[in-house]
């Protein structure tokens, strides 16, 4: 949608990709920013941004490629790149960072290296210093991540932007218009209760510890997640 003519709200599609993803608290500082919020899955999701003037795609836990297990995103993949070929602001989370990352020529691996389950640190790289969405936040955030595959090689274009111990790739940006972060600056502390101990364990994880980790830097998540897409929301 060409920002010239805009005289109402922007309008932003956010792809849910699991029925237990969601944008959390997102929802209500979109709404506080001024934007309205059109939400698709599965078969309603359109193969082109071109009704739109934002798009955010969620996570899901498959692989941006697992057509078996998730139809739609053939369609969601040409919904991306009509994204990035109409410099539609796009934001990408965990599965939608991979799913960008991929299709604008990345490689993204499946079960590869540690996982990362909790509240982790993510540290800016000197790019990020005057990326239009992550200059302004500290050199250190704190996020929630949930996640086993990942990004291994960003697309040949791509700017990184952020990193953390384990997953070398946080957060990228693709063209001028398009970001992508494998953490979840729209996932609540509280989010981490529902979680499953067990399945936590045989990963080595304390889910107990894991809770109250999320719980104490969630101040400064809630922060850096606001302004982040705060920010994001000004390219609309």
């Amino acid at each position: 949608m060409s920002s010239s003519a805009k005289t109402e709200p922007s309008e932003v599609l956010v792809v849910v990709n699991d029925e237990g993803s969601g944008l959390r608290r997102f929802e209500p500082w979109l709404n506080e920013f001024g934007t309205r919020v059109t939400t698709v899955s599965g078969e309603q999701i359109p193969g082109a941004a071109d009704d739109f003037d934002g798009v955010i795609l969620l996570g899901g836990g498959f692989m941006p490629d697992d057509y078996e297990r998730a139809p739609w995103l053939p369609t969601e993949r040409a919904l991306a790149t009509s994204a990035l070929k109409t410099n539609t602001p796009l934001l990408g989370i965990c599965l939608g960072a991979q799913l960008l990352a991929q299709i604008a020529g990345g490689v993204v691996k499946a079960s590869y290296g540690a996982p990362e389950r909790g509240s982790t640190m993510i540290r800016l790289l000197p790019e990020a210093a005057d990326d239009p969405v992550f200059a302004g936040l500290p050199e250190t955030i704190p996020m929630i991540q949930h996640h086993r595959d990942r990004i291994t090689e960003l697309p040949p274009t791509a700017v990184h932007l952020a990193s953390s111990d384990e997953c070398p790739i946080q957060a990228f940006r693709v063209g001028p218009t398009a970001w992508g972060v494998q953490f979840h600056p729209e996932q609540l502390a509280d989010r981490l209760r529902t979680w499953d101990p067990d399945a936590l364990a045989r990963e080595g994880f304390d889910h107990e510890q894991l809770i109250e980790t999320a719980a104490s830097n969630e101040p400064a998540a809630e922060k850096a997640a606001r302004q982040l897409l705060s920010a994001w929301v000004a390219t609309l």
